[in-house]
């Protein structure tokens, strides 16, 4: 990044996304909010590709969607500093290759409808360490030119530099070290090339895109109610039995397990409970529709969560608190994942019978969730769905978080993302403002979490007849302003650990300060008599061991789940020819953490 030469803002050393619209494209990049005037003309016109010789004119809009020119560092400090205020999911920046003939006037070509939200589609290209990445769907074999893994094609998960032609994953364009040097040879000869040839033709283009969208995912209700089981459906292993013969997936399959009950279902999957024939050994399978996910722009933003949650599941594998992934394979109609089987419930199927937790235990779940936690965010992935439903318990008692859906991945330290999402009850001010938020959501979360472990209810319950405040919006203004009152039968210890996590300023929040916030949570009063070593190594006793009454443990999952028939729908033939099963390349996987166990056994 350029060191300022010229006058400097009284602003700290952080970074701002823009949004560069030139030539149809819109350029996205993050800037030093400590750059001069002239750094930021340079850095827009390397950018944008304006030759030096050229003028250039840069225009920024406002708050009222109006046009600002910048011509000056006053102006630009001006931008900044109403973009720091404001916190929002960009500074919009339109550059033109000309000037003004009068100050006051529009440059020459300028269109005013440009500036109207949504009155022109762009070409999005992101751009890192000089490469210009556009987002494509791969229908071949393709390999991350950062992390080396398969690029597979759900959803826009590859990301390949219009320049050089490197290919990554876009959980990984701004991790990658190399700079753009227009052309590169492959690195890795014995797999596919890293970069592409442009020879095959094989790949797909996305149309541009709205400079406003988002990657929205909608709202999940606190309480979320399984479906009623469709009436068309077929007996499961009728399903099976035909499926097999056209399985798509070379390793595990379908017939490789039996399929022993329904345990969950959502509005995209339905999960069972199921055992490996070979090794009798029990897993959860969760179950996924291609139709859901086929090549449909809408729909493939609503469940873009499959391959978020199938790469932190890998991830996460290595964690002893969280869920973590057995192996994936696929048929023609659908996707299947085999994921831990936690057989003690959730901690909402708990609380539900006791009502609240001694502060010890309390301090124990909170504890094994700050360990996962911290290890999602070391890895680069905000959690942003914390909740007692994701909290599983295992058959000793030890915490496992599950459902991976809502996580963002490529996340630095002091990076930001604006997707406004989560489950209504926890989330965090800043995302209800409509602030970019880092990590900071998930410690939000979890006080809230611990707020109603300890208190029995939640920090923002809402007691009335009145309709008008038993909605979302009220909810949400509850969050923003209503102080957060502390029960007094709790210890000062546990008030002010509620109070750190519940600050509605994330600046200040308990666990939040970039270089210390995960020793400032651990050398918190209320977790002082906490080993971690030992805990992380589950070495410390729960403070509560579930009740396993039969083989599974099917007692401690709701029975609106264990009672329905183990069914799934009669594939439609006229569906599965709509679906482009190249979407879905690379799919498959096996864990050889878990498979080496399992040739151990």
């Amino acid at each position: 990044m350029p060191v300022s030469n010229g006058s400097m803002m009284d602003l700290p050393s952080e970074y701002v996304k823009v949004k560069a619209h030139y030539g149809g494209d819109m350029l996205i990049s993050d800037l030093d909010l400590a750059m001069t005037y002239t750094e930021v003309c340079e850095e827009v016109r390397t950018m944008c590709g304006v030759r030096k010789e050229m003028p250039i004119t840069l225009k920024w809009i406002d708050d009222e969607g109006d046009p600002c020119t910048i011509s000056s560092q006053m102006e630009l400090e001006e931008a900044f500093r109403i973009y720091n205020r404001n916190r929002r999911s960009g500074l919009l920046l339109h550059v033109f290759p000309s000037i003004p003939e009068k100050p006051g006037m529009p440059c020459p070509g300028e269109d005013k409808s440009i500036y109207r939200r949504g009155a022109r589609r762009w070409r999005k290209l992101y751009r890192v360490n000089g490469h210009l990445f556009q987002a494509k769907r791969f229908n071949r074999k393709a390999y991350c030119g950062h992390c080396s893994e398969r690029i597979w094609g759900l959803g826009r998960q590859g990301y390949k530099c219009i320049n050089c032609k490197l290919l990554v994953h876009k959980r990984c364009h701004k991790l990658v070290p190399l700079t753009c040097q227009r052309h590169m040879d492959p690195v890795m000869p014995s797999q596919e090339p890293l970069v592409d040839d442009d020879k095959s033709g094989e790949e797909v283009e996305l149309p541009p895109e709205d400079p406003e969208e988002t990657d929205a995912i909608p709202f999940l209700p606190h309480n979320r109610k399984v479906e009623k089981a469709e009436d068309d459906a077929e007996d499961l292993k009728a399903v099976v039995d035909g499926i097999e013969g056209i399985q798509i997936s070379q390793g595990l399959g379908l017939g490789d397990f039996d399929l022993i009950r329904v345990i969950g279902r959502g509005s995209y999957a339905k999960v069972l409970l199921v055992r490996l024939k070979k090794n009798e050994q029990i897993y959860a399978m969760k179950v996924v529709k291609k139709e859901l996910v086929h090549d449909d722009e809408k729909k493939r933003k609503d469940i873009d969560w499959v391959q978020t949650e199938k790469h932190v599941f890998e991830q996460a594998s290595t964690n002893p608190f969280l869920v973590g992934l057995h192996s994936c394979f696929q048929t023609e109609s659908r996707l299947f994942l085999v994921i831990d089987y936690v057989n003690g419930g959730d901690l909402m199927f708990h609380m539900q019978k006791q009502r609240k937790l001694p502060e010890e235990h309390a301090r124990f779940y909170a504890a094994e969730i700050c360990i996962a936690l911290n290890f999602l965010h070391e890895k680069g992935i905000i959690y942003r769905d914390l909740k007692l439903d994701n909290v599983l318990l295992d058959q000793d008692g030890h915490i496992k978080i599950t459902d991976y859906g809502m996580c963002k991945e490529g996340i630095r330290p002091g990076d930001t993302t604006s997707t406004f999402c989560g489950t209504p009850n926890y989330i965090a001010p800043e995302i209800l403002r409509g602030e970019d938020y880092g990590f900071s959501v998930d410690w939000w979360a979890l006080g809230v979490l611990m707020f109603e472990m300890m208190a029995g209810r939640s920090p923002f319950d809402i007691i009335t007849d009145n309709p008008d405040m038993n909605t979302e919006e009220y909810l949400f203004q509850v969050i923003l302003e209503k102080p957060i009152r502390i029960p007094r039968s709790l210890s000062v210890k546990a008030a002010s650990v509620l109070k750190g996590f519940l600050n509605k300023d994330p600046k200040e929040r308990l666990g939040c300060q970039v270089q210390t916030g995960f020793t400032d949570i651990k050398s918190h009063t209320f977790f002082r008599s906490i080993d971690w070593d030992q805990l992380e190594q589950k070495q410390v006793t729960p403070p509560f061991k579930p009740q396993i009454t039969d083989d599974y443990g099917l007692d401690n999952f709701d029975t609106q789940f264990t009672n329905e028939p183990v069914q799934l729908t009669p594939d439609d033939e006229d569906v599965i020819k709509r679906i482009d099963q190249s979407e879905f390349e690379g799919f498959e996987y096996i864990n050889p953490l878990l498979l080496s166990n399992e040739e151990t056994v």
